[in-house]
């Protein structure tokens, strides 16, 4: 019998993201618990830790800003989930199909709880992964994806880009202003993740204060939700009724 290959270690600055997740429950990460008489579609994202010529950063993407639904949303690559499909299996097709991302480079280490979006009856599992043998990516469809980054860490946690952001519907969001020019909005449920973890282990502190920064109008069209899915029709006619 061939033996299984070894998983690539994690490295140290990464661990405690592992042991977090072990302990981490959906009450840490959200407010938003589905009804029991739902039956939320599932979808995952991938949460990529990398390490760069910068130091540790996270795999994001910025879609088109031609899009109908969440033009120029920063968000984890990720989409629904196909029959047979584990969460980490789907993370990683969408993230190849949207970055040209490279599979074999990628360690999963584990997943966070499900997230339930309600504007769309979406359960979300963020997909923790270790880019072990980093690939060339880029906007494969620029149709879809406007723009890839590798966003350091140190500047995810850096307060001078930290903002909050208040969203069509009133719901104000914690936010983070990324790329060369840090003029990118980052916000919603991608910035939420991001935000509750980090806090969560510790690496940045909860900042009610942080600057208010307005969403340019590109971005205001088609708000739905970050993961590219299909409306849910009926649950939206239950929603408004």
């Amino acid at each position: 019998m061939t033996a299984s290959p070894e998983r690539p270690s994690l490295p140290d600055w990464l661990r405690p993201v592992e042991e977090a997740a072990r302990s981490i429950t959906v009450h840490d990460l959200t407010r938003f618990m589905p009804p029991d008489d739902e039956e939320p579609r599932e979808s995952a994202v991938l949460m990529l830790f990398g390490e760069g010529a910068s130091g540790p950063d996270l795999l994001l993407t910025e879609r088109s800003h031609t899009m109908r639904s969440h033009p120029g949303q920063v968000s984890f690559p990720g989409g629904a989930v196909d029959p047979g499909e584990l969460p980490a299996q789907t993370a990683l097709r969408e993230a190849e199909e949207e970055t040209g991302l490279a599979p074999d480079g990628v360690t999963v280490f584990a997943e966070l709880p499900p997230l339930w979006l309600p504007p769309s009856n979406y359960s979300v599992v963020p997909v923790l992964a270790w880019w072990h043998e980093p690939s060339a990516v880029h906007a494969v469809s620029p149709d879809e994806v406007h723009a890839v980054y590798r966003v350091p860490i140190a500047e995810l946690r850096d307060p001078a880009h930290r903002i909050t952001v208040r969203g069509p519907s009133g719901y104000t969001s914690p936010g983070f202003l990324i790329g060369p020019d840090k003029d990118v909005i980052c916000w919603g449920f991608t910035a939420g993740v991001i935000a509750r973890l980090f806090e969560y282990l510790g690496w940045i502190e909860d900042l009610p204060d942080a600057p208010a920064q307005e969403l340019p109008p590109y971005m205001l069209i088609g708000r739905r939700l970050e993961v590219d899915v299909e409306p849910n029709t009926e649950f939206d006619q239950r929603r408004r009724g």
